[in-house]
């Protein structure tokens, strides 16, 4: 059995303080193998921002992956924005792209899909290379049997019905050859919403999973965070929610794992 937790968008200096503290409680009588942490740490990318993430990030006890979101291009350094928008969470963070981890039949790698400026006005939605998928599809060609997750900010396609849009160039695509690839899970944030869906591409058995926020940043749903186990035969991804003083389950999701050639 793998076990994983899955959160995204915590905003510190935005963050929900008491939900925060509880997450990390909860993360660490979990004794998961994993934890995925899909973007937006920092409100503003401001340095003090990422040094409470970063203090944050330290008292997890299972290891962690970590990728950036559009909230951790500094807000106003602007010039920092355009010469070196994810220097800060390098720095005080880890790798930007690509983050990787690997145990026993798991493979898990992280894409930034976050732009610290693109030609279009809304710089806070998505966007991925060719490059990257090319890559990250090589990374897990080298893996086979393993459970392969692909993690990054923006939900690669739009979630029905979701509170926002993530509009990432490219992002169509990238789903097509993850999926023909044989891509397990995306794992994404960026909507402040849960959801697990099916690609409609190849076989259907590659899936997009979209965690909620940690901040007080609400979109119609609670702060939360997603579980996730999986065995030879099913993934289960449970999305927990905070009812005030804990974490209690809000909805379930079960599919059926892609079966190995």
């Amino acid at each position: 059995m793998i076990r994983l937790v899955h959160l995204s968008d915590i905003h510190f200096g935005g963050e929900n303080v008491a939900a925060v503290k509880a997450a990390a409680d909860f993360v660490n009588a979990g004794s998961f193998d994993l934890a995925i942490i899909s973007g937006d740490l920092t409100q503003f990318g401001a340095v003090g921002e990422f040094e409470a993430a970063a203090a944050w990030l330290a008292t997890l006890a299972p290891p962690r992956l970590v990728c950036p979101g559009n909230h951790d291009a500094p807000y106003l350094a602007f010039w920092e924005r355009f010469v070196s928008p994810f220097g800060r969470f390098g720095r005080m963070v880890g790798p930007v792209d690509p983050q990787v981890f690997t145990a026993p039949g798991l493979a898990v790698r992280g894409l930034n899909s976050a732009r610290g400026v693109q030609p279009r006005l809304n710089w806070s939605k998505g966007q991925v290379a060719r490059r990257q998928v090319r890559d990250a599809l090589d990374w897990f060609a080298g893996r086979p049997g393993d459970l392969k997750l692909l993690v990054c900010h923006h939900p690669l396609a739009e979630m029905i019905g979701g509170p926002m849009t993530a509009r990432v160039w490219g992002g169509e695509a990238a789903a097509r050859d993850l999926a023909e690839g044989g891509v397990d899970l995306v794992l994404s944030g960026h909507i402040h919403a849960p959801f697990v869906w099916p690609y409609p591409f190849a076989d259907g058995r590659t899936h997009a999973v979209g965690a909620g926020t940690l901040s007080v940043r609400e979109r119609g749903v609670p702060p939360g965070f997603n579980t996730l186990e999986i065995d030879a035969r099913e993934i289960r991804v449970v999305a927990q929610a905070w009812a005030g003083s804990h974490f209690e389950p809000s909805r379930t999701w079960a599919v059926e794992r892609r079966a190995l050639a």
